[in-house]
């Protein structure tokens, strides 16, 4: 897999989870939910996010003809 699907994965997992979480253990855990909201909007305005720089360097590769520059 490629950094940018093992993002929506992840990013997928994360606002499930804290939706889940916030039925069944808190109302806070939407917060998450936003957080997550936030990041991958200000990853579209400055492209540049810290979960595929922190999935570069596990060795996850890029999609072929997409330039790793901003990580």
């Amino acid at each position: 897999m490629t950094v940018d699907r093992f993002l929506r994965l992840i990013a997928g997992v994360f606002i499930i989870a804290s939706l889940a979480l916030s039925r069944v253990h808190s109302e806070y855990w939407l917060i998450f939910t936003a957080f997550v909201g936030l990041n991958l909007a200000q990853s579209f305005v400055t492209n540049w996010c810290l979960m595929m720089t922190i999935l570069r360097k596990l060795g996850v590769k890029d999609a072929p003809g997409v330039s790793s520059c901003c990580g």
